[in-house]
């Protein structure tokens, strides 16, 4: 991003710095470990990342583990994985929640002290009940006057293990009937009896995420707390919890609108259920919005980047198209990768007038649209791949690959003439028997005749093996979020959304290929090898054509 790159976000933070209220901006990212990050999420990282960077502040990574029941060390690591792979590199550092879990207690101490909060003996349905409607007050639960004493003696308890699970909870002592549903004496302490990732059996109860969070970014010394929309209704407990426990340095809430794309979900809930009921190939499933997804997937993080940047940063949420993304990593790859040939289902075609034995080799561009990438020779022989769909038995109008007496180049290559078909018994075809031109090494023919078709080539002798998985939308409705009542996200998953290629002949320079390299298979797309197999696989991570750039002039 651009210094002169400004949003309203940069608005309210220049108005901070021109008032004195803060002279260095810090902002945090701090994902909740009980998942995999996903594209949403880069927006988040970008934002937070970013704002940092421009106003030469500092960014922190902060693990959300306040709530031990689905939080596992796989999702630290693959959260700071994906942090890096962004670039968004932590310069103010790598913390946990859980790391002032300690602090959290004593503040919560401090307000039963100072009559700001009470041990609450309501159930879950109890507390729902009493706590009213959007147009109707709640009412005071009637444990709210215990005593300050009493309230200390029963929080020691809680915390020692002394009640059953669920049995009582602190809630902050503010107003049972504030228009805000938020403010309503929420709860600020339960308790949970599930070992904690990192702190093991030392806690039985947890503090929750409005209550932990404003004290963990006070503690930071974060400036600006960078959220998205959905906690607006949640900014006056942010700050009351500040300035109720008294801290001198108040974090700035400001909230942005969440980013959602067609065809897919960024629910954490949905995505959990993806994998668990076994939908798609867990969390790294190349056809998952998650980071690791996308990167299987053969995606970058710069045009990650660019697309939560062209999206925007606004107030109202919005449903991005897809295509634009799939534009940002198209527009990526074009400049960067190197083409290649594949062929993914093939069909051979033996040349009978090449000498039996011999191999030649042509010089190749490795990338049109870089003059400095230079060529690479491909090896040809007496017997090539080729596409099975570039050649038609009956053609259709206007076809212009190789068919039946027809002529066809082979890219960078000789030009071929179809003579003789060879099929099975159900009538598909084995073998194709052609003659080629061969004073057209890469040139055109002598008598001037024109030849439209060109199609790509794999040495038959020369050729790597290898498995292609294609790439579809995970789900055919464009706008999975606004579903109608009785509708299932799952009734729209794309049965179609992956097909698998078995036995595709590759370029024989592909066969050094290593996990996550990335290419252009020329006339198919952008491809990357995999990053989980050891064998040859290759995952399209988007195909040449663009239509969103069409659409959207």
């Amino acid at each position: 991003m651009s210094e002169e790159y400004t949003n309203f976000i940069h608005e309210f933070i220049d108005e901070d710095l021109e008032k004195g209220h803060v002279n260095k901006i810090h902002t945090r990212f701090p994902p909740e470990p009980n998942g995999y990050l996903h594209i949403g999420s880069a927006k988040a990282i970008w934002i937070n990342s970013s704002t940092a960077k421009k106003y030469g502040g500092l960014f922190n990574l902060r693990y959300d583990d306040t709530n031990p029941a689905r939080e596992d060390n796989e999702y630290v690591e693959s959260i700071e994985e994906d942090l890096r792979w962004l670039g968004a590199e932590p310069t103010g550092g790598i913390f946990y929640g859980s790391d002032y879990f300690d602090k959290c207690y004593e503040y919560a101490v401090k307000l039963i002290k100072d009559g700001k909060a009470y041990v609450c003996d309501l159930t879950q349905d109890e507390m729902r009940e009493y706590r009213g409607t959007l147009t109707e007050p709640g009412k005071n639960s009637p444990y709210r006057d215990r005593s300050v004493e009493e309230n200390l003696e029963l929080f020691e308890k809680m915390k020692n293990g002394e009640f059953p699970e669920g049995s009582k909870t602190l809630r902050a002592k503010i107003d049972m009937a504030s228009p805000n549903m938020n403010m309503r004496d929420p709860a600020i302490y339960r308790i949970v009896y599930v070992e904690h990732h990192r702190q093991g059996k030392k806690w039985c109860i947890y503090p929750l995420y409005d209550y932990a969070h404003p004290i963990q970014d006070a503690l930071e010394g974060i400036t600006h707390s960078l959220c998205s929309i959905e906690f607006e209704n949640h900014r006056p407990l942010y700050n009351w919890v500040v300035d109720n426990i008294g801290f001198e340095a108040k974090p700035r809430q400001i909230e942005f609108a969440r980013i959602n794309i067609t065809h897919t979900v960024l629910s954490k809930r949905y995505l959990r259920e993806l994998v668990e009921k076994g939908k798609v190939d867990g969390w790294d499933d190349p056809r998952m919005p998650t980071l690791s997804g996308l990167r299987r997937r053969g995606y970058t993080p710069e045009a990650i980047m660019e697309f939560v940047k062209r999206a925007g940063v606004a107030k109202t949420d919005s449903v991005v198209d897809i295509g634009l993304l799939e534009y940002c990593v198209r527009n990526e790859l074009n400049k960067k990768a190197l083409r290649k040939m594949a062929v993914l289902d093939p069909v051979k075609v033996k040349i009978t007038n090449y000498p039996e034995g011999k191999t030649e080799y042509f010089d190749i561009p490795n990338n049109p649209e870089d003059e400095n990438a230079g060529t690479r020779k491909v090896a040809f022989s007496g017997e090539v791949y080729i596409e099975r769909d570039d050649f038609a038995l009956v053609p259709p109008p206007k076809f212009h690959r190789l068919k039946p007496d027809g002529e066809v180049r082979l890219m960078g290559a000789y030009i071929i003439k179809c003579n003789e078909v060879k099929t099975d018994a159900e009538g598909n075809v084995t073998e194709i028997l052609c003659t080629a031109d061969l004073e057209t090494a890469n040139g055109n023919p002598v008598d001037g005749r024109k030849i439209k078709g060109t199609v790509h080539w794999v040495s038959a002798a020369h050729a790597v093996d290898a498995k292609v998985n294609l790439y579809e939308h995970l789900f055919l409705k464009e706008n999975v979020g606004d579903l109608e009542e009785g509708e299932n996200y799952l009734d729209y998953l794309n049965p179609d959304s992956l097909k698998t290629y078995e036995n595709c002949k590759l370029e024989e320079s592909l066969g050094e290929a290593q996990k996550g390299d990335k290419f252009q298979f020329v006339r198919l797309g952008y491809f990357c090898r995999d990053s989980k197999a050891d064998d040859m696989v290759f995952n399209r991570a988007v195909t040449l054509k663009d239509t969103w750039s069409k659409q959207n002039k």
